[in-house]
C-alpha cells in the first residue's frame, strides 16, 4: 500500500499565558505545522513540526523543509518506513523537526492502517500512564509561587522553574515556590544555559536547602567541560538538554559520563527512531532519561507519550502536558488526570484531528 497524498495545515496556537518567558526568549504564541500523509485506503497519519525561532526553527523554515520533502513521499510504501526515513535523512541536512514531523507522520500512519496502537510498533509499552512535571515561566517569585501552588493542587507532583541567571532572585523564585508547595512536590530547576559552572556551583549553596532534584542544562551547551563538572561536585542531578541535540551527541555524554540524566525530545532528535537510539545508549551507559517539553498541541504529546511508554525506565516525571496552557488546538483532547498522562486508546497515536483534511 502507497502513501496517496502529503499535505500541510497551519497550527498557530496563542499561550494562555502570553507573557510566557524563558532565559532565551518570550514565547508568546507557536507557529507549528501538521503534517497529513493518507494512504491508498485513505487512512490518515499526522505529523507535528515544533517551530520556535529560540529552540528549533521559525514557522517558514518549518513550512520551507516541509514542502521540500513531502512531495517525496507519495508514492512510497507506507511499510516501508525505515527506508522512507533514511532516505529524507540524506535528502536535507539537518532540520531535525522537519523529519520528526515527517517521522510522527509514518509511525501514525502505520499504526492506523494496522489497527494498533503506535507503541506496538516500537516493541509495546511498558507502562499505561506517565507521571508529569509542569514548568513555571520567568517571573517575579510571588507570581511563580502561586502558579505553583495551583499546579500542585490540581495534582502535579513535579514542577520545573526556569531560572534567569541573575544569582540573588533566583534563589528568591526557589524559595518562594518551596514555601507555597511545601515538601510533597518535587522540585527541578532549568537556567537554560544562564549560569557558568562556578556560578553554577556557587548559586546552588543558597538553593540547596530548598531540597532540589535536579539542575536542567545550567551551563551553555557546548561547555561540556563544564556539564561534567557539575556532575562530580553538586549532590543533585544534572541534566543535559540544548547539548543533546543529536544522537551523537548523546553518545559523547554517555560515553564521557558528563551528566546523570538527559533531557530526550522527539523534535530535537529528528523523530521517533533517533529517540529510541538516543534511550537505547543511554540504558547501556546507565544514564537516566527523560522526555523534555517540546510545546506544541495534542498531537505532540501524543506522540511523545507513545514513545516514552516504550522506555524501560523514567527515574523522574516527564514534560508532556504543556499543550494544556496552549489555544486553539485542533486535535481531540488529551486530558491530564492528577498529574499524570494514561495512553490512549485506540490505534495510532490516540488524538485525532478534528477538521476534516482536504
Amino acid at each position: 500500500m502507497k502513501i496517496a497524498s502529503a499535505t500541510l495545515r497551519p497550527c498557530t496556537q496563542a499561550l494562555g499565558d502570553p507573557e510566557w518567558k524563558f532565559a532565551r526568549a518570550q514565547v508568546p504564541q507557536l507557529e507549528g505545522w501538521v503534517l497529513h500523509l493518507t494512504d491508498d485506503d485513505g487512512h490518515l497519519g499526522l505529523g507535528y513540526c515544533h517551530a520556535i525561532p529560540a529552540i528549533s526553527t521559525h514557522g517558514a523554515g518549518a513550512r520551507a523543509g516541509l514542502e521540500f520533502l513531502a512531495p517525496r513521499l507519495v508514492g512510497r510504501s507506507v511499510e516501508d518506513l525505515a527506508g522512507t526515513m533514511e532516505e529524507i535523512d540524506a535528502t536535507l541536512a539537518c532540520q531535525p523537526t522537519v523529519k520528526a514531523a515527517i517521522d510522527m507522520a509514518l509511525h501514525d500512519l502505520l499504526a492506523r492502517r494496522l489497527g494498533v496502537p503506535v507503541h506496538v510498533l516500537l516493541g509495546g509499552k511498558l507502562r499505561d500512564s506517565v507521571a508529569l512535571s509542569r514548568i513555571l515561566p520567568i517571573k517575579a517569585p510571588e507570581a511563580m509561587a502561586a502558579q505553583a501552588e495551583q499546579l500542585a493542587a490540581e495534582g502535579y507532583g513535579q514542577l520545573k522553574l526556569k531560572l534567569s541567571g541573575d544569582t540573588a532572585l533566583d534563589v528568591k523564585r526557589v524559595a518562594a515556590v518551596r514555601a507555597a508547595v511545601g515538601d510533597a512536590v518535587t522540585l527541578t530547576l532549568d537556567p537554560n544555559q544562564s549560569y557558568n559552572a562556578k556560578q553554577m556551583i556557587r548559586a546552588f549553596a543558597k538553593m540547596e536547602r530548598h531540597d532540589i532534584a535536579l539542575i536542567e542544562q545550567p551551563v551553555p551547551a557546548a561547555d561540556i567541560a563544564g556539564l561534567a563538572l557539575l556532575t562530580r561536585t553538586l549532590p543533585v542531578a544534572i541534566e543535559a538538554d540544548e547539548s543533546a541535540q543529536t544522537v551523537r551527541d548523546v553518545f559523547r555524554l554517555v560515553s564521557e559520563r558528563a551528566v546523570d540524566v538527559i533531557n530526550l525530545k522527539i523534535t530535537n532528535l529528528g523523530g521517533i527512531r533517533r529517540f529510541l537510539q538516543a534511550v537505547k545508549i543511554c540504558e547501556a551507559g546507565q544514564i537516566g532519561c527523560r522526555m523534555g517539553a517540546a510545546f506544541g498541541p495534542a498531537l505532540m504529546q501524543a506522540m511523545s507519550l507513545q514513545a516514552a511508554s516504550v522506555v524501560t525506565r523514567l527515574p523522574y516525571a516527564c514534560e508532556l502536558s504543556e499543550h494544556m496552557h496552549l489555544r486553539d488546538d485542533p486535535f481531540s483532547p488529551l486530558p491530564v488526570h492528577k498529574g499524570s498522562l494514561t495512553l490512549p486508546g485506540g490505534p495510532g497515536c490516540g488524538v485525532t484531528w478534528r477538521e476534516a483534511p482536504a
